[in-house]
């Protein structure tokens, strides 16, 4: 492999961190993840940049938390002038394409690809803006409520089934085109399916998997609603919880549909890297979600939380000159970006006072890390914003409304007993404190957030007023450039488009 390698991401939506502890665990049925596991850099406590799609997709990008993004919920522009790891690659020399889900909000939508072969899944304009001028207003038509859960089970086809089995066939015809040699550029392709995000429906042939799997009901139960931390009760209220009756049985259908979706997952991903070893093209290969799922854990569903379910993700890196193992150092998915462009041989000199994220190169190569991991959150469900910090064996979150939280996560990882409070905890404590002053001016924050609502709900309101203009992306295929047309030379056309030629 050159100094300039083929890249190739692998994105889920919504992957549980805590169900890859090394590679996916033993019992789920992923055996071209596992196989790719044993032949990666596992990163066993990998946290997203932020617990929603959006915010947390921008600061795996670009290498930035949201604060700096300003991309704080899955309604905020994501801006043309922030660099992403597409841009740096892009200007040195790679071809960039996205087949699939990247949450673009604004009407960029490309931000450094150069090719993108679907639309989103989801829309790309304010419409999902939350309003800390209303706190406790749910915004039914987009909430996430609880129907995810009391509707789980199996169908053939869904919305996004439709849409991952399209990245998917995309994604694999690309990969034919470029051993094609058309273009001697090095590629980075990006690959993003929305599964196994909810609704938590699969097909039966990977529903039956789970029919007698150990575990449909979380090690962590549901609490009453009165036993939970104030920004849990708010998920809770945002989620519509007083018009479900959430049983046994449907937490239990919720999770085996979503280990279904693993393996849907799982089937894709062989067929992209099957297809890549027989056009006998090689790439460094990453493997991340944007964020978790906490799956009925203390009654929490979805995202939108620093629990572990929710802000813990699965990263594995298969490259070159890096040793398989497992990391049980703390690292973040805003650390993806340098780790590419460092694997790249770019410099991001021009843009790292402005970069939260750090290669993970060196730690790889065992060079210790001891820089925490910090997390923001400040969209729905949340009334100001919240902040995380995890370092060691320890997670502390604040926020300006809600009591500290500290969690010993080595001797209680179902993140059961909050150590706030314990004298035997406060010099931990009194370090993180000073840490999260130096690192967020929280009444600057929540300031930000709130003009920045403010402006969207106006834009938003004036854009969809008369006629409307739709920033989503519009995939267009040229008919009269596919295939046999008569301005091409049949003979040519015929050698260029076989792989291997002469064989």
């Amino acid at each position: 492999m050159t100094d300039r390698p083929n890249i190739l991401i692998l994105m889920v939506d919504q992957l549980n961190g805590t169900l890859f502890p090394d590679g996916p665990a033993d019992w789920l049925h992923a055996p071209n993840l596992k196989a790719l596991a044993e032949r990666s850099v596992r990163f066993a406590n990998t946290y997203t940049g932020s617990p929603l799609c959006a915010p947390g997709r921008a600061s795996f990008m670009s290498g930035q938390l949201p604060r700096r993004t300003r991309v704080y919920d899955n309604a905020a522009e994501f801006t043309s002038d922030i660099p992403t790891f597409a841009h740096h690659l892009r200007r040195a020399g790679y071809q960039t394409t996205l087949s699939g889900k990247m949450h673009f909000v604004g009407p960029d939508q490309l931000h450094g690809f150069e090719e993108r072969l679907t639309t989103d899944i989801y829309p790309a304009d304010f419409g999902w803006t939350p309003d800390y001028r209303k706190p406790g207003e749910r915004i039914d038509w987009w909430y996430h409520n609880l129907g995810s859960v009391t509707g789980a089970g199996v169908a053939e086809i869904t919305n996004q089934m439709e849409y991952d089995d399209e990245v998917a066939f995309n994604a694999v015809q690309k990969i034919y085109d470029l051993s094609r040699g058309q273009d001697a550029r090095p590629w980075c392709l990006t690959v993003s399916f929305t599964h196994p995000h909810d609704p938590y429906v699969a097909r039966r042939k990977y529903w039956d998997l789970y029919e007698d799997c150990d575990h449909l009901a979380p090690a962590d139960p549901a609490l009453p609603y009165e036993e939970l931390d104030p920004h849990s009760r708010r998920l809770m209220d945002a989620n519509d919880y007083t018009k479900f009756d959430i049983t046994e049985d449907n937490v239990r259908r919720s999770r085996q549909a979503y280990f279904a979706n693993i393996s849907y997952l799982d089937d894709k991903v062989g067929e992209i890297l099957d297809t890549l070893e027989r056009t006998r093209q090689e790439a460094v290969i990453v493997f991340v979600s944007d964020h978790g799922d906490m799956l009925g854990a203390k009654g929490l569903w979805f995202k939108m939380s620093f629990y572990e379910g929710s802000a813990r993700v699965p990263l594995m890196i298969a490259a070159p000159g890096l040793t398989p193992q497992r990391i049980d150092t703390p690292v973040s998915t805003i650390d993806t970006t340098p780790t590419l462009c460092d694997l790249a041989g770019i410099s991001m000199q021009e843009v790292m006072p402005w970069t939260d994220g750090e290669s993970l190169l060196p730690l790889a190569r065992g060079t210790p890390r001891t820089a925490p991991v910090a997390i923001e959150y400040a969209a729905e469900g949340s009334q100001a914003p919240l902040v995380c910090l995890r370092a060691g064996r320890w997670k502390y979150t604040a926020c300006a409304l809600d009591p500290e939280q500290l969690f010993d996560l080595e001797a209680d990882p179902l993140e059961t007993v909050n150590r706030a409070a314990d004298p035997d905890c406060a010099e931990t404590l009194a370090g993180f404190r000073a840490e999260a002053r130096d690192r967020w001016d929280l009444a600057a924050y929540d300031a930000e957030v709130r003009e920045s609502q403010a402006r969207r709900w106006v834009v938003y309101e004036a854009l969809r007023n008369g006629d409307y203009f739709p920033w989503d992306f519009q995939p267009l295929k040229l008919a009269s450039e596919r295939y046999m047309r008569n301005h091409m030379d049949l003979n040519v056309l015929e050698e260029n488009k076989r792989f291997p030629r002469g064989e």
